[in-house]
This record gives structure tokens, C-alpha cells and sequence, in this order.
């Protein structure tokens, strides 16, 4: 869809001879015609710098505007719809107004001030197509918005997903290693409690030397059962004290 700008020049009457301000504006209305709008705008912004002059602004914003200076132009379209008395000039800054913010892509902005130029002028078609314009692409501004935040939505459903996934993945690997860590642990614990017990050292002794060594030996405890069966059924001597 073309975008209609319908930039619009106010040629008022001027008296080349009367004020320096109407000249200003003469030589910018010319050099604008010839496409030199820096050059234009220096002479609008003298005109309306002597003279206050509305129509000079209103020019000097459309100088800026070609210059794709949008947010210059913005503030003297602004300046000329609000303090003008005339109601061309106030639509036409709106329209113009509305076509800046069309050019940044701030179409809330842009319908909001086409709609206030139809109040001022409600048969301009031209402000009536911008309009048109400015609603489509917001409608297809949001609808991209939100394909955009469906899209990031998902990609962050997908992050967590895959995130949940390699936690899941990495405590089963530490499992594993836990559980492989204990088998070995388990597996030596049982080789060392397999381990065959080392035999006792086999006696030097002959048996008949053993038994010689055992028959001593039971002998020796007679004895000392005997002695002390005898200590204690022996009587106990009592001293006299005196």
C-alpha cells in the first residue's frame, strides 16, 4: 500500500515590499519548489523568528520532514496546530503530523492525530487514507508482536525442557557412577573377606614328646589342686593376747 504524504505549502499573499519576514518565507516557498529544503528551512526559520509566523513553521517542519528529520518536524507541526487560529493550517499540521509518526512506525501516534485532522477537515481523502494505512500495518504491527512472543514463549518452554532433560540425564550418569563406585567397593569388601585364613604353624614336636609335654603338665595342676585343698582344711592357729 502507497503511503499518501500530502505535504501541503501555505502560499499566502505576500507583499514583496512590505515586511522582510514575507520575503523570507517568498524565498522559501522557492527554493523548496527547487527541492533545496535545508536551504528552505533556514528561510522559514527566519521568517518565523522576525514575524511568528504559523504558516513559516508549518513550512519549516515540511523543510524538515523532507530532510527525514521526523522528530524536528514533529515539534513544529505540533507547535503550528496548536497556536494557529486557522483550520486548513491546524489540519494540515495533524496530517503532516500524523505522517511523521507514520515514518517512525509509531502508528498509535499516527492514528491519533490523522483522526484529529478529520475533525478539522472530515472530507480530506487523503488524511482519510493514511488512516486506513496507519490502522492496517498497527493491526499487522501487533500480529507480529505477537507471533514474536509466541515464538520467544516457546523457545523458552523448549529451554526448559532440554534444561530438565540434561539434569535428568546427568543425575542418571551420577547414579550410575554412584552405584558402579559401590559394586567395586562391594567386589573388593569380598575378595578380601574371601581370602584363605593362613593355616597354624605345624608343631615340631614328635607325638610321644607331646604327650610327655601334656602328662607334665597334667601333673603339675594335681599338685597344686592338692596343696590347696590342704590350705584350706588346715585349722587356724590362735595367738594367745596376754
Amino acid at each position: 500500500m502507497k503511503i499518501i504524504i500530502g505535504l501541503v505549502l501555505f502560499f499566502g499573499s505576500i507583499n514583496l515590499f512590505a515586511q522582510t519576514a514575507d520575503q523570507h518565507i517568498y524565498d522559501g516557498n522557492k527554493l523548496y519548489g527547487q527541492g533545496k529544503f535545508k536551504e528552505a528551512a533556514t528561510e522559514y526559520e527566519k521568517a518565523y523568528q522576525e514575524k511568528k509566523n504559523r504558516e513559516a513553521q508549518y513550512n519549516l517542519g515540511n523543510s524538515l520532514y523532507q530532510q527525514k528529520d521526523f522528530e524536528k518536524a514533529a515539534k513544529q507541526y505540533t507547535e503550528s496546530a496548536s497556536n494557529t487560529k486557522n483550520n486548513s493550517l491546524r489540519a494540515a499540521s495533524y496530517h503532516n503530523l500524523g505522517n511523521t509518526f507514520l515514518e517512525q512506525k509509531k502508528y498509535d501516534e499516527a492514528i491519533q492525530n490523522f483522526k484529529q485532522a478529520l475533525k478539522m477537515n472530515p472530507l480530506a481523502k487523503e488524511t482519510k487514507y493514511n488512516l486506513a494505512y496507519a490502522q492496517a500495518m498497527k493491526k499487522k504491527q501487533d500480529q507480529q508482536q505477537k507471533e514474536n512472543k509466541d515464538q520467544q514463549d516457546k523457545n523458552k518452554d523448549q529451554q526448559q525442557k532440554d534444561k530438565k532433560e540434561k539434569e535428568e540425564q546427568d543425575k542418571t550418569q551420577q547414579d550410575k557412577k554412584s552405584q558402579d563406585e559401590k559394586n567395586k567397593q562391594d567386589e573388593q569388601n569380598k575378595n578380601q573377606d574371601g581370602k584363605e585364613k593362613p593355616n597354624p604353624m605345624p608343631s615340631k614336636l614328635t607325638k610321644e614328646q607331646a604327650d610327655q609335654l601334656l602328662n607334665a603338665l597334667n601333673q603339675e595342676e594335681k599338685k597344686l589342686r592338692a596343696k590347696k585343698e590342704k590350705g584350706n582344711g588346715q585349722p587356724m592357729r590362735l595367738e594367745k593376747d596376754w
